[in-house]
């Protein structure tokens, strides 16, 4: 329990800091949207394209483990959505956004650091074939869904136009692409480039949890708070009990094994946020939900560890 307060607890405070500025008048509510601008369209990507540029994409991929992952993620991803649809009547581009919440597991800022405390560093083998994945492979999945939703009732060209646009209008995207590129031609990225890209990076995360806090003052959850419980129980119990699941079926080692149950039972990442902001849509429900499936998760992390304990 204390290896996760000494983890989350950085976190929370970061998130508090922008909340209590922007509550106390401190720092003004268009600066947030300029803070998020730039950690979206900046910092972040630089990072994502930094960690999968240097990434061994080779030593670390494991099917086996990357399989039971992303068929679980992307059972929730559908889960949400209808659940959103059915249960609560939201529209179709909300219902995606929320599914977009049930995706994104916060793999690297919540998964990384729990699991090497809780197994050691020789453990994140699993942790980074998941990471090199995530996030084409998330953000491929809900900016296709959510532009094939807008452009219902279109033309198999236009929705292929309008999917493509998106993607190559993403920042995140184009950034996880490059990476991929150095990656596998192995091109050497210049010192002072390098560099450059790690001083915009460092910014990355404080900045867009600072942003996060001052978002939470505009989207509080009144009104949402089941939508919010949904998100919570599909992130922090269905998707890892569906790797638990998938993964004991594929006889998957031990270590990789126990990577993708935690790295599933993470709360939404930061990034859930960010693609309800893209579209804006369902944007109080991804804050809220960041916030408090990252405070649950302090108990439900801590009893996945135990079982996994067992193994």
């Amino acid at each position: 329990m204390q290896t996760l307060l000494d983890v989350i607890l950085p976190v929370f405070l970061v998130i508090g800091f922008g909340y209590v500025s922007v509550w106390r008048g401190l720092f003004p509510v268009e600066g947030i949207d300029g803070v998020m601008r730039f950690t979206q369209n900046f910092a972040i990507p630089c990072l994502l394209f930094q960690a999968i540029a240097k990434l061994d994409l080779y030593a670390s991929f494991d099917i086996d483990l990357l399989s039971s992952f992303y068929a679980g993620a992307t059972f929730c991803f559908i889960l949400g959505i209808v659940g959103a649809r059915v249960l609560f009547k939201r529209d179709w581009e909300d219902c995606v956004a929320i599914g977009f919440c049930c995706l994104f597991s916060n793999s690297v800022l919540l998964g990384l650091p729990i699991t090497e405390q809780a197994y050691g560093t020789e453990a994140l083998t699993g942790n980074f074939a998941i990471v090199s994945l995530h996030s084409p492979f998330c953000y491929g999945l809900g900016i296709t869904v959510m532009e094939i939703t807008r452009n219902r009732g279109q033309s198999a060209r236009v929705m292929a136009r309008g999917v493509l646009r998106a993607m190559f209008r993403n920042a995140l995207v184009l950034a996880i692409g490059l990476g991929f590129i150095v990656n596998l031609t192995a091109m050497p990225i210049p010192t002072v480039v390098d560099d450059a890209l790690s001083l915009i990076s460092r910014a990355a995360l404080p900045a867009a949890l600072f942003a996060l806090g001052g978002v939470l003052i505009q989207y509080r959850p009144e009104g949402d708070s089941r939508t919010i419980a949904m998100v919570c129980i599909v992130t922090l119990i269905l998707h890892p009990s569906l790797v638990w699941l998938f993964g004991s079926a594929q006889s998957v080692a031990p270590d990789a094994f126990r990577s993708g149950v935690l790295t599933a039972a993470m709360a939404p990442g930061f990034n859930a946020y960010i693609f309800a902001n893209m579209y804006g849509r369902a944007r109080r429900v991804a804050a809220s939900s960041v916030l408090i499936a990252t405070a649950a998760s302090v108990l439900t992390v801590w009893v996945w560890l135990e079982l996994l304990a067992t193994i």
